[in-house]
């Protein structure tokens, strides 16, 4: 950390956990992660700064809503670790929260309109069904769900 804290300004990895509502194990998990700024104290005690606890929150919530926390990791690089993130940096994280589950809520629009398209027929079958899929020139693009993973992947800005 840059400047040194206070002891007030320290919890223990048990109180963390305890106020925070994870094992100490998933505290531990977050620390090496790099996603939880600590420090060890002269006893070799694993000691987090209070605002420690919004961070888990914040992951906590991240990873319910189905971000990993690899992209939890990339919002926290620009982080201070020897402080409370400004109110700024925050709505940077939450501006790119939005956009990361903008593109998700677009993928799962596609993936719903594909599947009443595909189904919707009620024959309930890609291979034999001449609405979506006539003598299966899907399978000249090779295997698997031709027409979804394709625009998932765009959707995502993973072409």
């Amino acid at each position: 950390m840059a400047h040194e804290l206070s002891t007030d300004d320290l919890l223990p990895i048990g109180r963390v956990a305890r106020r925070s509502g994870v094992p100490v194990s998933t505290v531990r998990y977050y620390d090496s992660l790099g996603l939880l700024p600590s420090v060890r104290s002269p006893g070799n005690t694993r000691l987090f700064p209070r605002h420690a606890l919004r961070r888990i929150a914040f992951i906590q919530v991240s990873v319910r809503y189905g971000l990993s926390l690899a992209a939890v990791a990339e919002l926290f690089a620009d982080l201070p670790d020897d402080r409370p993130p400004s109110r700024e940096a925050w709505r940077r994280i939450s501006a790119a929260w939005a956009d990361e589950l903008a593109r998700r809520q677009e993928v799962l629009t596609r993936m719903q309109d594909e599947l009443t398209g595909c189904l919707g027929c009620g024959c309930l079958s890609q291979d034999r069904c001449v609405v979506v899929n006539s003598q299966d020139k899907l399978g000249e693009d090779g295997a698997g769900p031709r027409r979804v993973l394709p625009a998932a992947a765009a959707a995502l800005g993973r072409n």
